[in-house]
């Protein structure tokens, strides 16, 4: 079996937090968040990673990560291009914006042949996490009727931000930890000490149960949904083009549960303990900055990681 692969989606501007907020550091050592989940992930056993990126961001990204990490780990890059679509599609006119994370990791399709662990390039998801997932992949392949995939959860009490709303995946499960859909929630706030849901800009609220859990793209993959992604972008298209063509967007899980309801995969979602830590918004950095540190300080990292 192949060594699993680490996929890094990186290609957003972050428009919320206004800048490209994947190479802001956040120490005084000058790590962004990328090099404690690259840190995390060599600890588990991984020996590449595939950056997705906006092609006029690389040199800031080489700059900033790629180079100074090529001597640790094997680095490799795959741009999201608008303009990459099937066949006899052409992008709308005024269209500005990405096709979503299905298309992101379809990006990849040149670049990898086996298992990958796709995350978001601004999330820190804790150490426990990559080991799970390399763990899962090195043991686990797919049998020729089904795919074998699976997620990394967390409790959305431990994924909340206290400057605002946050998108968050709702994945309800089987009693034996399988995954059955992710209810997307596109505006989740901080309400007491639990977490609430509205979908008509505030006018009503629904509560979301104590320690749900909560999908934050952070998924294990064999090579076979490259393929998936690939067969199915054009359905999509023809699909959501006319209806929404300036805004659509190929979310990956979206496929997953398409997946799902056809029975051609199963997803076993494994709990994570640790907090998650991401700058959403400007004022969130100060609060990572100092969780960081306290990890640091509790012995979980050393003060600088190269």
């Amino acid at each position: 079996m192949k060594k699993p692969v680490l996929v890094v989606m990186a290609a957003g501007m972050g428009s919320r937090y206004g800048g490209l907020k994947q190479i802001d550091p956040i120490d005084k050592e000058g790590h962004i968040i990328m090099d404690f989940s690259i840190y995390d992930a060599v600890k588990a056993g991984f020996e590449k990673v595939v950056f997705i990126i906006k092609r006029e961001n690389e040199a800031d990204f080489r700059s900033a990560i790629g180079d100074r990490l090529s001597k640790l780990i094997e680095v490799a890059y795959v741009f999201q291009d608008l303009q990459n679509l099937p066949e006899g599609y052409a992008v709308p006119k005024g269209r500005v914006k990405p096709w979503g994370t299905g298309h992101a990791v379809l990006s990849c399709i040149d670049e990898i042949d086996g298992p990958m662990v796709v995350i978001n390039a601004d999330d820190y998801y804790g150490s426990h996490a990559f080991s799970m997932a390399y763990d899962f992949l090195t043991k686990t392949e797919d049998e020729p009727d089904k795919y074998h995939y699976m997620m990394v959860g967390y409790q959305i009490e431990n994924t909340l931000t206290e400057n605002g709303h946050v998108a968050r995946g709702v994945c309800v499960t089987d009693a034996d930890g399988m995954l059955i859909r992710v209810d997307e929630r596109t505006h989740i706030e901080k309400r007491g000490e639990g977490a609430a849901y509205t979908e008509d800009d505030g006018e009503t609220w629904t509560q979301i149960p104590a320690h749900s859990t909560v999908s934050m793209n952070m998924w294990g993959f064999s090579a076979s949904i490259l393929e998936e992604l690939k067969i199915r972008f054009a359905k999509f298209l023809d699909e959501n083009l006319e209806k929404d063509p300036l805004k659509c967007e190929y979310f990956l899980p979206f496929v997953v549960c398409e997946l799902l309801e056809e029975g051609r995969a199963d997803v076993k979602v494994v709990q994570s303990p640790d907090r998650w830590h991401g700058v959403t918004y400007k004022e969130d950095k100060p609060q990572v900055m100092a969780a960081i540190q306290k990890l640091k300080d509790d012995g979980m990292y050393p003060q600088k990681l190269w």
